[in-house]
C-alpha cells in the first residue's frame, strides 16, 4: 500500500469550510478545517523532509509530538525558513482552534479560508526534486 497522501486533507479542509453553517455547525466546521489544513501541510512537509532532506522522524508514538518543532528547526537549518514560518502559523491556529474555548480576535470563517490557502501554497512550493524543471 502506498503512503498516505497528506495533501488529501486539503480536500477535507475545503469541504468543511464550504459546509460551515449549511449542514454542519459553522464554528466547529471552521475549526476542523483549520486542523485538517495544518495536518495536510505538516504531514506533507514531514514526508518530504524525511525522503529528500534527511529528516528522521521519531518512531515512538509518545515522542512523535516532538516532530512538529523538530521539523520546523530542520527546515530552518536547510534554508527553508519560509516553510517553517508557515508551519508555525498553521500550528498556532490549530492550537487555538483545538484548545481554546473562545477564539479571541479570530473569525473562524476567515481563519479557515486563510489556513487552507496557506497550506495549499506550502504544499505547492514543496516539490520533490524529480518534479523540479
Amino acid at each position: 500500500m502506498p503512503p498516505f497522501d497528506w495533501s488529501q486533507y486539503l480536500a477535507t479542509a475545503r469541504f468543511l469550510a464550504a459546509q460551515a453553517g449549511t449542514g454542519l455547525p459553522e464554528e466547529a466546521a471552521c475549526r476542523s478545517a483549520v486542523s485538517r489544513a495544518y495536518y495536510a501541510a505538516y504531514g506533507y512537509a514531514l514526508r518530504y523532509a524525511s525522503v529528500y532532506l534527511g529528516f528522521a522522524p521519531r518512531r515512538k508514538p509518545e515522542e512523535r509530538a516532538q516532530d512538529h518543532g523538530r521539523l520546523k528547526a530542520h527546515r530552518r537549518s536547510r534554508r527553508r525558513a519560509n516553510a517553517a514560518q508557515v508551519l508555525d502559523a498553521l500550528r498556532q491556529w490549530w492550537n487555538e482552534c483545538d484548545y481554546a474555548d473562545i477564539l479571541i480576535g479570530l473569525d473562524p470563517t476567515t481563519l479557515a479560508a486563510q489556513a487552507v490557502t496557506e497550506a495549499e501554497r506550502l504544499i505547492e512550493r514543496i516539490l520533490p526534486p524529480s518534479a523540479v524543471p
